[in-house]
């Protein structure tokens, strides 16, 4: 038996790939605020005295045992590209920049540039839950479970070198890979990969507050009489608190109706979980599992099937699923009157969100819908032109608020819509009028104050600058 993948550590796995000054790494967010791995990595890479590095991260969200500035300054990590720079690193690069540059792009987009080669990763490294001496990684089972490992299964295929890093070395063959031993060439076994318990904070929770939750009923009565809400539609959710809160009441309705859906698509919470384990909905298409249950039933559930980031929303391929979806619903930071969403910089110019996958769905699905209060602490959410345009007005069909819905005059599927809810009791206005009640309760935001020097190019799925986002003063 040839067997030459196990490494003695990080250090010797780094050295065996080649990495080198001015190569590009890429690490996954499926650990979320648990991830482990990135802190040991970039500790070994500094070790080394490699420098000059591109992250190109599918997300990098809060990590407090991460000192990203810590490594910018020392020359260590000069270039980022993600769907989302969130936290310490976010900021810094609001107010710094880095020496390489920043890209911004959706989940969809991500996987495009892997896939038509104008992202090339040197060195891929995926935290896995559980693999074998022989590269096969799953994130389903082991003693720090994540679920899918959607985005590493691109990184893998496409980059010159893959090191799977474990902290649970199983018999080969590893049950349930997604990662697979064809595309990996170096393992190594850590003592700690990730703290599962950490993976559902600050995104995967429901909310109790009275406005979200009216919010959210609006949202599914605005799915109910829209003419998509029949027996099998699909549908994509999300995970934040209000969209969780969509996904209780669009479940309850569902079982009212008698209704049931042939799939769901996206992030995985154990409120989708419990409905296919119930047979509400059909099937699901994991993209990431945002909690414990999730990431169990992935692995026992054949019907709860885990697809790459590629086959979810990389719009050049021959197809890909956000494109077979009837209602997708999804958050903001804030909406304009052409309907442009931002999903990156908040009214306290801070690095508040990143892009994910909004964009993608936005664009495939026949219903969008933006589900966002009028205000938020004394800020609107509806603008005359948002700060930072990551999904571009077309793509939206509907914004609801506990204001009022506003249909979208623009979107491809307004007249089938607008003679849909124009029948019900909805409380129906254009998006000009919710501008005006939010800036009734707010006034009128000054804005951010800028620069003119760029820091981050935000792109489009199709890897188009759709903005720019200029330095901000503090």
């Amino acid at each position: 038996m040839i067997n030459n993948k196990i490494c003695d550590s990080l250090s010797d796995a780094i050295k065996k790939s080649g990495l080198k000054d001015g190569m590009t790494i890429s690490f996954h967010h499926h650990f979320r605020t648990g991830d482990l791995l990135i802190s040991q990595v970039l500790k070994v890479i500094e070790e080394l005295g490699i420098k000059d590095l591109k992250i190109a991260a599918s997300a990098i969200v809060n990590l407090d045992n991460v000192d990203f500035i810590h490594y910018i300054e020392n020359g260590t990590i000069t270039s980022v590209e993600a769907s989302g720079i969130r936290g310490e690193l976010g900021n810094y690069i609001l107010k710094n920049g880095l020496k390489r540059g920043v890209t911004l792009r959706p989940h969809g987009g991500r996987a495009r540039a892997i896939q038509e080669g104008s992202l090339k990763i040197d060195v891929a490294f995926v935290g896995a839950s559980s693999a074998d001496e022989y590269g096969n990684a799953t994130g389903a089972y082991g003693k720090n479970v994540c679920g899918t490992l959607s985005y590493p299964m691109i990184d893998v295929q496409y980059a010159t070198k893959s090191i799977v890093i474990t902290d649970n070395l199983v018999p080969y063959p590893c049950e349930k890979w997604s990662v697979t031993q064809d595309n990996v060439d170096y393992v190594v076994v850590v003592d700690e990969i990730g703290d599962a318990s950490k993976i559902g904070v600050g995104a995967a929770r429901i909310s109790n507050r009275p406005l979200d939750l009216e919010i959210s009923r609006q949202v599914v009565d605005a799915i109910k009489y829209s003419g998509y809400f029949k027996e099998g539609f699909s549908f994509q959710t999300g995970a934040g608190a209000i969209a969780i809160a969509c996904t209780d009441f669009l479940r309850k309705e569902m079982e009212k109706e008698g209704i049931k859906a042939s799939f769901a698509l996206g992030g995985v919470t154990s409120y989708i979980s419990e409905m296919l384990e119930e047979g509400l909905v059909q099937n699901v298409l994991a993209v990431q599992s945002f909690d414990a249950n999730s990431a169990k039933v992935l692995f026992e559930n054949q019907r709860m099937i885990e697809i790459d980031s590629g086959k979810y929303a990389n719009p050049n391929l021959k197809g890909c699923s956000v494109n077979m979806v009837n209602v997708g619903i999804l958050g903001a930071l804030e909406v304009d009157t052409d309907f442009n969403v931002n999903l990156l910089v908040g009214s306290n110019g801070k690095m508040l969100s990143g892009i994910g996958g909004g964009p993608d769905v936005a664009a495939g699905v026949d219903l969008s819908i933006i589900a966002i209060p009028i205000n938020r602490k004394r800020t609107p959410s509806v603008v005359d032109k948002v700060f930072t345009k990551c999904t571009p007005g077309k793509d939206i069909a509907v914004v609801v608020t506990e204001a009022g819905i506003a249909l979208n005059p623009k979107h491809k599927n307004y007249e089938f819509l607008k003679n849909n809810l124009e029948k019900s009791s909805l409380d129906l206005k254009t998006i000009e009028e919710l501008r005006d009640i939010a800036y009734k309760i707010t006034g009128k935001p000054s804005g951010i104050e800028t620069t003119d020097e760029v820091v981050a190019n935000v792109e489009d799925r199709y890897g188009d600058i759709i903005d720019v986002i200029k330095k901000i003063k503090y």
